[in-house]
């Protein structure tokens, strides 16, 4: 087997179960592993530390697997963690809710495979060029366990590139394709999903648990809902007796999805307003025409993809709160979240401290949210907590 010898003193963060081995750490590669072949981890001294699969090509060099030394790294291995991740999500599965996350890369010791259900179809990632090697397994698997209707690949060329991997031609990895859109059910609403064209994989069935804590302050409100996409928290907010709800998005696609998903729900009734825009620039047309709300909600694209982003992250963070802010009536409530992994809850709650000192106002917060069941974290990879949020009453 190829092995891999780190440099003395950088074996702690293995022993201590992270999966990452970045290239600096490493002293020593014996023999010529291709990208995604298996090799063995050792310590300075040669003693075993851990399996992983390796690429010259990342930044990180070696994705652990596996750290137990009798432990073979077969098709029996990769088989078995398909099938506890699937497992593990079988009580999400019910009435109301048929979409969500099956495996959430190293979170289910699969470094680089995130696959999304929708309904009977399946979307899936393959961002690493240990998953690429074991595709064909993954699938057979995945088929086996769940009998889709079809498996459909959207891996996101550029973290393929990291890898040094060819971008994905994307379509139809197994069964048949997809109609245009798909219907799933989530928290009891309709969807219609595009699995070949939406954000991501088609969905963001990471805000599904929030959507729903935050509909039960909506009652009577009106509701703002920013970077609504195709309405995840405005349908839910909508369904819960809103009186009025307004979708801010930049995607004439995401709100034609919206308007649609309405449609499906019967909420054509109820008092709704569409808006394509940039979402900053329409936050300062609200206080320009002295629009104000009950409840805000904010939920923005990545801003910190990494740590070197986080000055200027913060400073978007924090715009994007005062002004909204400024548009909640007395006693208001800002539901904001951050997807940004470099940004933790410490950060994100002293970043609205700030806004609302530039804003005048004073924060109280209320309750704080996080990802899903279908989304761990794993102790020993906290860098898979990346969703935080915080429902804030604005005074």
């Amino acid at each position: 087997m190829y092995s891999v010898r780190l440099k003395k003193g950088k074996e702690k963060a293995v022993k201590q179960m992270h999966p990452w081995v970045f290239s600096g750490a490493i002293e020593h590669v014996k023999g010529k592993p291709e990208n995604g072949d298996i090799v063995m981890v050792t310590d300075n001294n040669n003693d075993f530390l851990a399996y992983g699969f390796y690429n010259n090509t990342s930044r990180v060099a070696v994705r652990l697997l596996e750290w137990n030394l009798e432990t073979e790294i077969n098709e029996n291995w990769w088989r078995k963690k398909i099938r506890t991740a699937v497992k593990f999500r079988e009580s999400l599965h019910t009435e109301d809710t048929n979409t969500y996350r099956l495996i959430f890369s190293e979170a289910d010791y699969l470094p680089g495979l995130i696959v999304d259900r929708y309904a009977d179809f399946l979307s899936v990632q393959i961002l690493t060029s240990g998953i690429e090697r074991i595709k064909h397994i993954l699938l057979d698997e995945l088929q086996d366990l769940l009998k889709p209707k079809g498996i459909f690949d959207r891996s996101d060329a550029s973290a393929r590139a990291h890898e040094g991997m060819e971008a994905s031609s994307g379509g139809i990895l197994l069964g048949a394709e997809p109609p245009e859109f798909v219907s799933v059910r989530e928290n009891g609403i309709f969807y219609q999903v595009n699995i070949a064209e939406g954000q991501k994989s088609g969905f963001y069935c990471d805000q599904r648990d929030n959507r729903r804590f935050v509909a039960e302050h909506v009652r009577g409100k009106k509701v703002l809902d920013c970077f609504s996409y195709s309405g995840g928290f405005s349908l839910n907010a909508l369904s819960k007796g809103a009186a009025q709800v307004i979708s801010v998005d930049s995607s004439a696609l995401a709100l034609e999805t919206l308007k649609r998903n309405m449609e499906i729900n019967s909420f054509n009734d109820i008092p709704h307003q569409l808006i394509q825009s940039d979402v900053n620039k329409q936050l300062r047309a609200f206080r320009e025409s002295n629009e104000k709300f009950d409840l805000i909600i904010l939920d923005p694209p990545k801003y910190a993809p990494s740590r070197s982003a986080l000055t200027k992250a913060s400073r978007a963070y924090k715009d994007l709160n005062r002004t909204a802010m400024l548009l909640l009536n007395e006693g208001g409530l800002l539901a904001t979240y951050s997807c940004s992994g470099a940004v933790d809850l410490s950060l994100f709650k002293q970043i609205i401290a700030w806004a609302a000192l530039d804003a005048g106002k004073e924060v109280q917060f209320i309750q704080q949210f996080c990802q899903p069941a279908d989304h761990p974290v794993r102790s020993s990879f906290p860098e898979g907590e990346y969703l935080k949020g915080l429902l804030c009453r604005i005074i």
